[in-house]
């Protein structure tokens, strides 16, 4: 895995999803670790959310139910076929399938394909982000350019 980062970026690549096995996360509260996760706010010094790439491999699932003290999740589904459930409530996801869970919601989600379930978690603070991207966005008055520029 290689990174970078300058005055206003981080950059990480930390591989294929295909390659996600090689990640190891160990929670610090319980006694399992869980195969195929790696989070993304140290190596990119994120001050806003936390990102993690997931991968489960067939006829597994995530071993334990969770939930969020602040943080409401997006889980978007890039690869393969599984199940999630929200509380008692249990639905089919698939690559395209973007699920929201509010911090309440207890969670949990399992691969029924035959090939690896690859997913994108978002983390972040409920209730704190009340405008969308395009009011927060400013046009910087700059023509595009791509030549002559620093490469990394």
């Amino acid at each position: 895995m290689n990174s970078r980062s300058g005055e206003n970026f981080s950059v990480v690549n930390v591989g294929s999803f295909s390659e996600l096995d090689e990640f190891t996360f160990e929670a610090a509260n319980l006694p399992l670790k869980v195969q195929g996760k790696v989070f993304l706010k140290e190596l990119l010094s994120l001050t806003s959310a936390e990102i993690s790439f997931n991968s489960i491999p067939p006829g597994k699932s995530i071993p334990f139910y969770h939930k969020h003290r602040f943080n409401e999740e997006i889980y978007i589904f890039i690869h393969g076929a599984g199940e999630f459930q929200v509380d008692d409530v249990m639905f089919p996801v698939t690559e395209g399938t973007v699920v929201r869970v509010d911090c309440e919601g207890e969670r949990c989600w399992r691969n029924t394909s035959d090939a690896d379930l690859h997913c994108i978690t978002i983390q972040a603070r409920a209730g704190s982000f009340p405008n969308h991207t395009i009011q927060d966005g400013l046009t910087v008055e700059r023509a595009v350019s791509w030549e002559e520029k620093t490469r990394m």
